[in-house]
């Protein structure tokens, strides 16, 4: 099977870009020797501070020819980010017609089997309790589409918002998006419960 991860930082986790079977120090690194222990072939496509729309400009030149079976997308966090510090909104319609576009593109070459995961957030200020309202029409925009297009859905705002109820969010997520490994490790595990059920069906 041909699985392909593609996404912003916390997908691409400090991976060396120049070799294909790096898979940075995140989530991906935690999933990809069990997948390909089970025969397998991986790929990580996360690049840092990406957005929908840099997931569009290359999507055809980098994704596409991954030929994915399994293919999961994470974005959505620097959609919201870059509204606030660089005064550059992305609207949740626009969103979700960029990922929306991106995902028929996939299914009408390869259709792939599809992981959709949700952006989170975990405030560490005051100020920053406002931005969540700004992330809620993304991770909307995400579970819509996964419905709509018959994906597994990994509800990871849920998961952390849970976790930061027992464990200070420092050790999730010092600033609220970077996952520490324990956070990494959650949202690994979150990942297998979501294949586990996308392969029941």
């Amino acid at each position: 099977m041909r699985v392909t991860f593609i996404g912003d930082s916390i997908t691409d986790a400090g991976r060396d870009r120049s070799d294909p079977e790096s898979f940075g120090d995140g989530y991906v690194s935690l999933l990809a020797p069990e997948l390909i222990a089970a025969g397998a072939t991986v790929r990580n496509l996360g690049i840092a501070g990406d957005r929908a729309r840099d997931l569009a400009a290359r999507w055809d030149a980098e994704l596409m020819p991954t030929a994915p079976e399994l293919l999961t997308v994470y974005v959505g966090v620097n959609d919201m980010w870059r509204r606030f510090d660089s005064d550059d909104p992305t609207t949740e319609a626009d969103f979700a017609a960029t990922l929306g576009g991106l995902l028929d593109r996939v299914e009408a070459q390869h259709r792939p089997r599809l992981i959709l995961m949700e952006p989170f957030f975990l405030p560490v200020t005051e100020e920053q309790q406002a931005w969540v309202d700004d992330l809620d029409g993304k991770r909307a925009a995400v579970r819509a589409l996964a419905a709509a297009h018959g994906a597994a859905f990994v509800p990871l705002h849920e998961v952390f918002t849970t976790a930061a109820e027992k464990h200070p969010v420092a050790e999730l997520a010092p600033d609220g998006v970077h996952p520490t490994p324990r956070g990494s490790a959650l949202i690994a595990d979150a990942w297998r419960a979501a294949a586990s059920i996308s392969d029941s069906r």
